[in-house]
């Protein structure tokens, strides 16, 4: 079984995913590149219940499915699209998370509010509703990935991007509890974000650097 090592990285994370409420039931989809392949959940597939032979190998250039038989993950032309445009992502993660939908029905501007989002995140990309799994909403993906790390998708979910799946996986947590924060000020009253040049303080910060320089090497 080729990159088995990718095939139990991806089940480590979908079952992070999954015990920490980030999808509900089928929903949501995760891959990871390995060369010039990815390895992408099945359709139809709960992630906590895929197996390491059950990932899908799709050959990125060609987008050739090149081992096990199983249908990939509907939205395969996202990532398929994502991997082509960004030469160094190593994973990414589409996830439904509650506060991240929920921020999408009424912003499309996610502020930077605390350290961690501005560190391990930085800005946050919006694309208005489009219909799943089309060459529209992977084609509007693609686009932003080089932009931002992470992806808000109008009443739909949230893209994360990163070197490695920690990396994405990180990212999908602190902008679920960016949107989350976020909607609980805005309750009680006007959120207050960080400045341009508070977000620059943090950037600047040694003990940032090491700390996401740590997390792209780390799995």
């Amino acid at each position: 079984m080729q990159n088995m090592d990718t095939r139990q990285e991806l089940c480590k994370y979908a079952r992070k995913i999954v015990d920490n409420g980030l999808v509900v039931g089928p929903g949501g989809n995760i891959s990871a590149r390995a060369g010039d392949k990815m390895y992408l959940s099945p359709s139809g597939f709960a992630l906590e219940d895929i197996e390491p032979e059950q990932w899908v190998e799709v050959d990125i250039p060609t987008g050739e499915i090149t081992d096990n038989g199983f249908r990939p993950s509907s939205e395969v032309l996202m990532h398929l699209y994502g991997y082509r445009q960004k030469p160094d992502m190593g994973a990414m993660v589409h996830t439904h998370p509650s506060h991240c939908i929920a921020f999408t029905l009424i912003e499309e501007n996610l502020p930077m509010m605390f350290p961690d989002q501005a560190a391990l995140v930085g800005r946050t990309a919006f694309i208005p509703y489009l219909i799943p799994t089309t060459d529209l909403l992977a084609d509007a993906v693609a686009a932003k990935v080089n932009e931002a790390s992470s992806i808000l998708l109008g009443n739909h979910g949230l893209v994360t991007t990163g070197r490695n799946l920690r990396e994405a996986y990180y990212r999908t947590q602190v902008v679920e509890e960016s949107a989350k924060i976020y909607l609980s000020a805005k309750a009680a009253g006007t959120p207050v974000p960080l400045t341009d040049q508070e977000v620059a303080d943090i950037a600047a910060l040694e003990s940032e650097d090491y700390r996401i320089q740590l997390l792209q090497k780390m799995k």
